[in-house]
């Protein structure tokens, strides 16, 4: 495979990243061009990335590193997840988010994520622990999940539950999720994007943002449908199969941001 190949099959995880560690698709966007940039103008850059995905992220992290901290909330406009990351900023330090993120959302092993940040392994598991304590005392709120496999579901609930938060209603259509919505408004929603019906969970976000603002989670089984870069995307995306600590950092990083939108 091509070296182009090889980061082309990379990239769609990287600018999922990169969104979820900014807050937003547009400044998440802006630093993954910045760092391809730097790689086609340097050619030992350029031949470090036949390594796969540790020196793509690498790659990446010294861009976004090089910004912080004036830059953070800045970088692509400040939208709606800067604004609300700004009044949370103090509870968790930029590496730490990077940590975090690397081996929960990316599903990194704590040893890649220090050659990724290119720190000591125990400080990235000290950086990993402070992250988590950190967001974990953000303010607990009511979720609803929108998910018509009801395992699936049940897991959702127990690990929201589980993390001390509440559960406003489940939803296996668009027209449930509007009958709990009309009843209560969640401070944050867990949404499938295909839906018992076949309606879809895209359309059921819209409905419950055309009433207020709330941060929106989706979980699929096809992530790459969703990251093409061709329209705007949802800035928290969880794969299927996903592992209880993706979801848990993904509600994390939601409720840190605060975000009202879920597509910027």
């Amino acid at each position: 495979m091509s070296l182009g190949n090889q980061i082309a099959a990379h990239l769609p995880y990287l600018r999922r990243y990169a969104r979820a560690l900014t807050g937003s698709q547009n400044a998440g966007d802006a630093f993954v061009r910045t760092m391809l940039e730097a790689v086609l103008a340097d050619p030992e850059l350029m031949a470090a990335m036949e390594g796969g995905r540790v020196p793509l992220y690498r790659a990446f992290s010294k861009i976004w590193t090089s910004a912080q901290p004036e830059n953070l909330a800045t970088a692509g406009g400040a939208g709606e997840h800067e604004a609300g990351a700004q009044h949370r900023l103090g509870a968790i330090t930029p590496p730490g988010r990077q940590a975090l993120l690397l081996t929960t959302l990316e599903d990194f092993t704590m040893a890649e994520a220090a050659a990724i940040l290119e720190r000591d392994l125990a400080e990235i598991q000290a950086l990993v622990a402070e992250a988590v304590a950190g967001i974990e005392r953000e303010q607990k709120t009511d979720v609803l999940i929108i998910e018509d496999e009801p395992l699936i579901a049940m897991q959702l609930e127990d690990l929201v539950g589980a993390m001390g938060h509440t559960i406003s209603g489940t939803a296996a259509t668009r027209t449930q999720a509007r009958e709990v919505v009309s009843g209560k408004m969640p401070g944050l929603v867990l949404a499938d994007i295909q839906l018992a019906d076949g309606s879809s969970g895209l359309d059921a976000v819209e409905d419950i943002l055309a009433l207020g603002s709330v941060p929106v989670i989706f979980i699929t089984a096809y992530p790459e449908r969703l990251l093409t870069g061709d329209r705007p995307e949802p800035t928290y995306l969880v794969t299927k199969p996903f592992q209880e600590a993706t979801v848990r950092a993904a509600i994390s990083q939601a409720l840190f941001f605060r975000s009202s939108k879920p597509l910027d």
